[in-house]
């Protein structure tokens, strides 16, 4: 089902440096899908059209093992996007990606940001800052699960995640209600991810209700979580 498309794109990092010209014409050839738990929202290696928003939901972004497996590359919740790499993978998604819950998304053509990069040399630097940002996190993220124990891993999930305040300063994050994606994302088994989600509960005071988690504050969650990391630079900061 399609809707029509909020104007809210060039509060995203990416497109922050994206010229008038550019933003004018996404608004008016984007637009807003709506999709069901399990629907396919790109197929790995097809030829890619658009690049995605999430404004509500969460994704996963995954590829199958030659013996039908799927290896979990990413779970995605409202305000990221995803899609845009392939501009560099020959045109193609170099993943699938799938909706782990009802998901709202706003789809934009992939040629007009292609555009955009050849035309709008701030464009393009932004498009390098924002490769560099993921490579960096990729990097984290392999030191994470050579040094971090698993509570430490969901720890620093959650503080990625953690960007939602309420009026009384009650932080609310909302995962997908399939923990075991989680486990998955996490390289964890998803009896690991319980034993270690109630050892951060006891550690750092978060409380658990569902798929719901809430905390008064990020510093015992990252005090806790980051004593690991090589840098200074909390997970919440990334």
């Amino acid at each position: 089902m399609e809707t029509t498309t909020p104007s809210f794109l060039n509060t995203l990092p990416l497109l922050e440096s994206s010229s008038d010209d550019f933003q004018k014409k996404a608004y008016a050839q984007a637009r807003t899908i709506k999709a069901s738990k399990g629907d396919i929202i790109a197929l790995h290696e097809d030829i890619a059209k658009n690049f995605f928003v999430i404004t509500k939901g969460w994704i996963k972004l995954y590829r199958e093992t030659l013996d039908g497996a799927q290896a979990v590359i990413d779970i995605m919740d409202a305000g990221h996007m995803f899609g845009e790499s392939a501009l560099f993978h020959e045109g193609t998604y170099p993943f699938n990606a799938e909706a782990v819950e009802e998901v709202e998304l706003i789809a934009i053509p992939l040629e007009l940001l292609k555009k955009e990069i050849d035309s709008n040399p701030d464009m393009t630097r932004a498009l390098l800052s924002f490769f560099a940002r993921q490579r960096h996190n990729q990097d984290r993220e392999i030191e994470h699960r050579t040094v971090q124990n698993a509570p430490q891993r969901i720890g620093c999930f959650l503080l990625r995640l953690a960007n939602q305040t309420a009026p009384d300063n009650t932080i609310t994050i909302h995962l997908p209600y399939d923990k075991t994606l989680v486990a998955s994302r996490l390289g964890m088994q998803p009896e690991t991810f319980s034993r270690a989600l109630a050892k951060l509960k006891e550690k750092t005071g978060i409380r658990v209700k569902g798929a719901t988690i809430e905390m008064e504050s990020l510093n015992q969650l990252s005090d806790f979580s980051c004593a690991a990391c090589s840098s200074s630079f909390p997970c919440k900061d990334l």
